[in-house]
């Protein structure tokens, strides 16, 4: 696209988030979380108002606003069933896409020194409300809903193949099939909860190991720790003339550097082990339930994999339409995948009944 185009759906965009933001913004109760929200979709506004003066501009109008109503109905019926700031944790991946957009019309369009500084503006305004939506789920402790609904996918593909591989296998036994399938995909939430049990746990372990570590660097060698904060400073790019002047007037702030220095992390490791292996139980549920009703393989795999389409489908348009990420790309991404995973299956199934001659 040129940069007329791109300029065209960047209105359209800002434009659709003003009223997804204000569609959000009546559907929480929290008065002040309400009126944040609604300073936002102002701040959109604004933002597609830049968008239609670099069109009229260069002697164009800017488009005519479709409102999405597939994303407006969405909204609005997740508003009521969930609690609205779930729904912000799928805008926040609509605010990176826009943020990324925007940095490389920046970086490549011949745009005049007034329109460079508002485009930065922008920018920095997305940056803040990404920042912002992220915050809000982390304080409303909700920080795991979106990776349920993301993570349940796991479960679908991985036991989907798994069935998939199992039906060429046992072809007049489904049932085989499908209790084959519930003991896989327990063990595979088992290892799944367990493994992030287990990773946050570590991480918080390392975290309070190193806080102690440097209590004691502190107590013995102070240089040492703001060195070592200098040393991250220039690692991430920032000047070295910069670094050590920072890090001289922060010397003395024992717990500014040790934030700095370590990775904090809020985690709940029993909270994200359980909601981890949970969503992939929910996803084991689609590809499986057809072998305990169909007569033979034959019939439950096709239906197994209509149901796990249909599953991927729904999480796909719904992460989409929400988030701003092509429906189209998203969908054909998360089904195509699965399917060749559930096709690579079957073959190697049927490679195995071949070899061995099962026949059950």
């Amino acid at each position: 696209m040129n940069a007329a185009e791109l300029a065209s759906y960047f209105y359209q965009m800002e434009m659709n988030d003003y009223f997804t933001y204000m569609e959000i913004s009546k559907n929480i109760k929290d008065r002040s979380l309400s009126e944040k929200i609604k300073k936002i979709a102002l701040m959109e506004k604004e933002h597609a108002g830049f968008w239609a003066e670099f069109l009229r501009k260069r002697g164009s109008e800017p488009p005519q606003t479709k409102i999405n109503r597939l994303k407006t109905f969405l909204i609005r019926t997740l508003s009521k069933i969930i609690n609205p700031v779930v729904v912000i944790s799928f805008l926040e991946l609509g605010e990176s896409g826009a943020i990324k957009n925007y940095y490389s019309f920046l970086k490549t369009e011949d745009l005049s020194e007034e329109e460079r500084d508002k485009l930065k503006k922008i920018i920095l305004d997305e940056i803040e409300h990404e920042t912002f939506f992220a915050r809000q789920i982390n304080e409303k402790g909700m920080s795991n809903i979106r990776d349920f609904v993301l993570g349940m996918n796991d479960g679908l593909v991985e036991i989907l193949g798994a069935v998939a591989g199992l039906s060429a296998v046992y072809l007049t036994n489904p049932l085989m099939v499908g209790v084959s399938g519930l003991i896989v995909g327990m063990a595979g939430a088992l290892s799944m909860g367990i493994g992030a049990f287990i990773s946050v746990r570590s991480q918080r372990q390392v975290n309070q190991a190193q806080k102690e570590q440097m209590e004691i660097i502190f107590d013995v060698a102070p240089e040492r720790a703001v060195e070592e904060y200098r040393r991250k400073l220039i690692e991430s790019g920032v000047v070295e003339d910069v670094a050590e002047e920072i890090s001289s007037k922060i010397s003395k702030n024992k717990e500014a550097i040790s934030k700095l220095l370590i990775e904090e992390t809020d985690e709940n490791e029993i909270k994200s082990g359980l909601f981890t292996g949970f969503a992939y139980l929910v996803g084991v549920f689609f590809p499986v339930i057809p072998y305990f009703f169909a007569p033979n393989s034959y019939v439950a795999l096709p239906f197994s994999i209509i149901f796990a389409g249909l599953a991927l489908t729904f999480v796909a348009v719904v992460i989409s339409v929400l988030s701003g990420i092509s429906i189209k790309k998203k969908v054909l991404e998360m089904v195509v995948s699965a399917f060749t995973a559930a096709g690579i299956a079957y073959a190697f199934g049927s490679i195995m009944q071949s070899i061995f001659g099962i026949e059950i």
